[in-house]
């Protein structure tokens, strides 16, 4: 969990707790796009329903400090709370790629390449340093 002493104890548990059993369910859209991410298989490290401050994050290559959001039908009434999801999160150094959950179903390919493209922004932008990049 990144960011753990921002968030109450017990918070830092149910966030974890969650994380956890969202892993063993994910959506189909999740699934899909977790067996491109997983093994640096795009060349980076991603991990998956990851805790960061008071956010569970989709995916997330912590190097690189990028997150991957899956936007499906629970995001459809939330755009105020994912805004300020990603304003907390940037504000934390992390940059924020949105991608759809029916592009992830009917056009993996361009996703990955979309994902690929902006992990290597990132990587670009922090120069080896390891530092934040500043955009996404």
């Amino acid at each position: 969990m990144y960011g753990r002493h921002l968030v109450s104890p017990a918070r830092a548990r149910f966030l974890e707790a969650s994380a956890r059993r969202m892993r063993f369910s994910p959506t189909h859209s999740e699934y899909c796009l977790w067996r491109e991410l997983s093994g640096k298989k795009i060349g980076f490290a991603f991990r998956r329903q990851l805790v960061i401050v008071n956010c569970i994050v989709d995916f997330a290559c912590t190097k690189l400090r990028l997150v991957i959001e899956v936007d499906g039908a629970s995001h459809d009434d939330r755009e105020h709370p994912d805004s300020v999801r990603d304003a907390t999160l940037a504000e934390l150094g992390w940059r924020v790629l949105h991608v759809n959950e029916e592009d992830v179903l009917y056009d993996l390919v361009t996703v990955v390449q979309r994902i690929r493209e902006a992990a290597e922004r990132c990587a670009s932008v922090q120069g080896g340093h390891g530092g934040a990049p500043t955009s996404a």
